[in-house]
């Protein structure tokens, strides 16, 4: 399975971005896709995840403002970032995995990553 991400950038304060992850391969084994961060300094968490069945989920810091979705015709998974915040910089990566399991320790691919960087 491959990954691609796309759509990071540098945004003011209060702006929004869109980051879109196509994936291509043998995506049949695939469960849940989900979008990590990992800002400099600190540790790669997961901000948003979204199993076959459709149930997302988000870390508290981020719900309210993004959202995840993906269009299983186009093999591809995106996240909505609403209301940035110089916080929410960090590198993004796009995750696919089979377990149902969150625990970052289960992911079986990544994607190369994205820049966000919020101003402030």
């Amino acid at each position: 399975v491959q990954l691609v991400e796309s759509g990071g950038g540098l945004v003011q304060a209060g702006g929004s971005l869109r980051l879109s992850c196509a994936a291509s391969g043998s995506i049949f084994s695939i469960n849940v896709m989900g979008w990590y961060r990992q800002a400099p300094r600190k540790e790669r968490e997961l901000v948003a995840a979204i199993s076959n069945g459709g149930t997302p989920y988000y870390v508290d810091s981020v719900k309210g403002r993004f959202t995840i979705s993906r269009d299983n015709a186009k093999n591809t998974l995106y996240l909505q970032m609403n209301s940035l915040k110089p916080e929410d910089t960090a590198m993004y990566y796009c995750a696919a995995q089979s377990s149902y399991e969150l625990s970052g320790a289960d992911v079986d691919y990544w994607g190369q990553g994205t820049q966000v960087t919020v101003s402030s």
